[in-house]
């Protein structure tokens, strides 16, 4: 039998509106994003090159900007969205509790 594994990784206040937070979560590096109040993380590392996204720009709304070639991903669905970034980022489910962000790594 399986049970979420879900984990803090930062108050809701930590991240400001349009934003990312770049946070370590059992020594995987994740962005988090807070976009028209709702969370949303990915992996932090760009599929491209070796940049973190949390240094990234948030465009068009819900696309964050690889820092080293420009590359855009949806923050909602890490899915790859412009050249040169062709491989998706793994997204992970988030939830809010009492103003705490948790979000699930994996299964245990």
């Amino acid at each position: 039998m399986t049970t979420e594994k879900w984990i803090r990784v930062a108050d809701y206040a930590d991240i400001t509106e349009d934003d990312t937070l770049g946070v370590d979560v059992d020594e995987l590096p994740i962005c988090l994003y807070k976009l028209n109040g709702a969370i949303y993380a990915t992996a932090n590392k760009c599929t491209h090159g070796d940049a973190d996204l949390s240094d990234g720009l948030i465009q068009d709304g819900c696309e964050i900007e690889c820092p080293l070639h420009e590359g855009r991903f949806d923050i909602r669905s890490g899915k790859a969205v412009s050249a040169p970034c062709t491989e998706h980022l793994k997204s992970y489910p988030t939830r809010m509790e009492d103003g705490v962000i948790y979000i699930q790594v994996g299964s245990t």
